[in-house]
């Protein structure tokens, strides 16, 4: 009867876990469909202002603006994207085995490395290992704002125009589907042209100067370009999040299931030599 109580409790507690599983599910899914609009109506703009600059930079003196500047590479920086809180398969542990990746190359060709943490599951991760973290930004993945984009940006381009660092990269997961999120790493200072704009070279003429249109320009497109990094970050989350609590959810019905159908043994098993029992007693009585 004891098994009988211990295979309750269990089945009451699943369900439980099956209902804050669920919950979870369904909270995750509501924030993700705001995530996947807020994205989705920057990264056209993120895409083309990249176009933009990367078209710029294939053109202009790289002495004309410190963001440009090409150094040899001595010390390099990560701008690493997780999320705060867990529950969300693979996210985070993607993210940080990625970035140890990153490191361990780096430092393999005989680099400095260090990073800026944007989400405290990295910077826990990270804090307990042997990297110089410069900056961490914890607890506001749950109000991602331009702002938090701008204070990151000016951390890193200190960082960058000073020649502590010589080259800034960022790491982040990018959205594209509720099941779908690509690790993606990107340099990001110094900005440089990029694939086809290597190849064109086309003469502008610029009102205002070279010297205020890049002054005025650059610093907002580092700015967007992590902006949208962590919009597409925080809609991975809630993607990913989503999905484990649907497979967690599914496991808890077939679990509890399991569980049912042991119950129903042992209670079988239980009745069934209750009325052994029940006869032999019988049986003894008449003889």
């Amino acid at each position: 009867m004891a098994n009988l109580l211990d295979i309750r409790k269990r089945i009451a507690s699943v369900k439980n876990t099956q209902k804050i599983t669920n919950a979870m599910k369904m909270v995750s899914a509501a924030r993700l469909r705001r995530a996947e609009e807020a994205i989705k109506s920057a990264r056209p703009f993120a895409d083309k202002m990249r176009e933009v600059l990367s078209s710029l930079a294939a053109r202009v003196n790289p002495s004309v603006h410190p963001l440009l500047q090409v150094r040899e590479p001595k010390k390099i920086l990560l701008v690493q994207i997780t999320a705060d809180r867990g529950l969300c398969g693979a996210f985070n542990t993607s993210l940080n085995r990625r970035a140890e990746v990153f490191f361990k190359e780096m430092i393999g060709k005989g680099l400095q490395v260090g990073m800026i943490n944007v989400g405290r599951k990295g910077n826990d991760y990270f804090r307990r290992r042997n990297v110089e973290i410069i900056d961490k930004y914890v607890n506001v993945m749950g109000s991602v704002s331009y702002e938090l984009a701008g204070q990151v940006v000016s951390s890193a381009t200190e960082k960058f125009i000073s020649g502590e660092y010589d080259e800034v990269y960022l790491l982040y997961n990018s959205f594209r589907t509720a099941v779908t999120q690509v690790l993606t790493l990107r340099k990001l200072l110094p900005v440089s042209a990029e694939g086809e704009e290597l190849k064109r070279r086309r003469e502008y003429l610029y009102e205002p100067s070279e010297d205020e249109l890049l002054t005025a320009i650059l610093p907002r497109y580092v700015q967007v370009q992590i902006y949208t990094g962590l919009l597409d970050s925080v809609a991975s989350e809630h993607g990913a999040r989503m999905t484990a609590m649907e497979a967690a959810t599914t496991n808890a019905e077939e679990m509890i299931h399991k569980l049912t159908l042991k119950l129903n043994r042992l209670r079988q098993e239980s009745i069934t030599t209750e009325l052994m029992e029940i006869v032999g007693g019988a049986e003894a009585l008449k003889g």
